[in-house]
């Protein structure tokens, strides 16, 4: 009898082991089940990050497009003709409200294809703003991004440009002149050519 108690004291100590031991495990469980969801769920939000990161890409794509479809395209460029005159500030702010910046040619062939752009599109006859100043050092003339331009095709057979020192520190494309530039007052209103860069 002794047996049998003792035989039953020590199953029902086994069965007290193994139940705390399953309710371990499903607590553990339930924690690794915690962890994965968490990583699921930041996996989840990545993902959503990168597609939307996509949408905006696709979308600044298909505006491109449109641009190039407006105006025209050469090389990596969009080009887009803006006929309303405006001064160098309000036509650069334009510009870059658009996604874009003044055109700026950087080579006799973009200067070319600019200036053949300019007279189908504003007449032969037009002046346009360019992406060219020497507003903060006089002399100094540089792109948008304020770097030294290393391309110049400044009017020198009629006028020697530039030529209007401290009134004068922004630049236009003259289509009359074949493409060549001129310094003119910032003030002044021209008609533009906004850029877009083709990723």
């Amino acid at each position: 009898m002794e047996y049998k108690r003792a035989f039953l004291v020590l199953c029902l100590f086994c069965f007290v082991q193994i139940t705390i031991q399953q309710k371990k495990q499903r607590h553990t469980i339930k924690q690794a089940d915690v962890v994965v969801t968490l990583k699921m769920h930041e996996e989840l939000k990545k993902e959503v990050q990168d597609l939307k990161q996509e949408i905006n890409h696709l979308k600044e794509q298909q505006s491109l497009q449109t641009i190039c479809l407006k105006g025209t395209k050469t090389l990596n460029k969009c080009l887009l003709s803006v006929s309303e005159p405006k001064n160098y500030h309000e036509a650069s702010d334009d510009c870059i409200a658009q996604g874009g910046t003044l055109s700026t040619p950087e080579a006799k062939d973009e200067n070319d294809f600019l200036n053949d752009y300019v007279r189908k599109s504003l007449g032969m006859n037009s002046e346009t703003w360019i992406g060219i100043n020497d507003m903060a050092t006089e002399g100094s003339w540089v792109d948008m991004t304020g770097s030294r331009i290393s391309f110049k095709n400044w009017e020198t057979g009629t006028t020697f440009e530039p030529d209007g020192g401290k009134q004068e520190n922004c630049a236009a494309l003259s289509a009359t002149a074949d493409g060549k530039w001129l310094d003119k007052n910032c003030k002044a209103e021209l008609p533009f050519v906004c850029q877009f860069a083709i990723v």
